[in-house]
């Protein structure tokens, strides 16, 4: 049987858009493959995200579904392009996952991430030090070679901060993670130092959620939210778990997390009190250290 590439956000995108499109225009499977000389499994595998859809095709169709809109049409070729298109991160495909993959796919061109950690500092801000700790807890049969491959992945996605139009970056943190000791006092205290030597609103935003606030939104856990800025308004929710990560594109799903995290930001501390907390608890640190 023949094997199709795992299907990108992007992909998945612009085969529902598609698929949205010609059930509009009430236009058969079998009419679509005809169009652009396939057949009906072929239509099935692009609208289900498994098969890329050149632009050619894109246009074709586009015209069978009676579809004129010049800005709707070119978001979808760039998405279409953009799936295709093989990341910094190929180089490490014997080390990272597939669903990894995808998130630094998801991550490489976004407009603004908002993220609620309530364990760990996340990837993007983390010290080589403090990542090299989590990378050897979480991968305890990882060679050196592996780890430092990790690390350097680590830099690569830190990159998106320095380059001409960063993405917006609003991180809320719960209160644990600055006193969760990864790797001993003088780490952590190098980390909290670099939390508040980056914070920088409104481009990087860190928050805290306090002890104080007790149960909030974020109690089931990590997630993130990143959006995009095309016509089509594409929103991806990633939440990870013990063996892998999952996607949400749905708008309900969506709205739920974005109203989860408006909930987390409201019950956070402000920048200022945040940035005032972390420089306590790392003068702590740094007092052990």
């Amino acid at each position: 049987m023949a094997s199709h590439p795992r299907p990108t956000v992007r992909r998945r995108r612009v085969g529902a858009e598609l698929k949205r499109l010609r059930e509009k225009a009430g236009v058969r499977m079998e009419d679509a493959a005809e169009r652009i000389g396939g057949d009906k499994p072929k239509i099935s595998r692009q609208e289900n995200g498994r098969q890329g859809v050149s632009k050619l095709e894109i246009e074709a169709l586009l015209e069978l579904y009676g579809v004129s809109d010049d800005r709707l049409r070119t978001a979808l070729i760039t998405l279409a392009r953009e799936g295709r298109r093989k990341g910094w991160w190929a180089q490490y495909s014997d080390i990272l996952s597939s669903n990894f993959q995808e998130r630094l796919s998801i991550e490489a061109d976004t407009a603004r991430i908002l993220s609620f950690q309530p364990m760990l500092v996340p990837g993007l801000l983390q010290t080589v030090e403090y990542a090299t700790q989590v990378i050897r807890s979480a991968g305890k049969n990882a060679t050196e070679e592996q780890i430092a491959s990790y690390i350097d992945v680590r830099r690569s996605r830190q990159e998106i901060f320095t380059r001409e139009n960063p993405p917006q970056f609003v991180c809320l943190l719960d209160e644990a993670v600055l006193h969760r000791e990864i790797g001993g006092p003088a780490v952590m205290a190098a980390q909290l130092g670099k939390i508040l030597e980056i914070s920088n609103p409104p481009k990087l935003t860190i928050q805290v959620v306090p002890f104080a606030e007790g149960w909030h939104a974020g109690a089931d856990g990590a997630f993130s939210i990143y959006s995009y800025p095309d016509p089509m308004d594409l929103d991806v929710v990633n939440l990870e778990y013990l063996d892998g990560a999952l996607y949400l594109e749905e708008d309900e799903s969506v709205e739920r997390y974005q109203l989860a995290f408006e909930e987390l930001r409201t019950a956070s501390l402000t920048t200022k009190q945040s940035m005032e907390l972390v420089s306590s608890v790392q003068e702590e640190f740094a007092k052990r250290a």
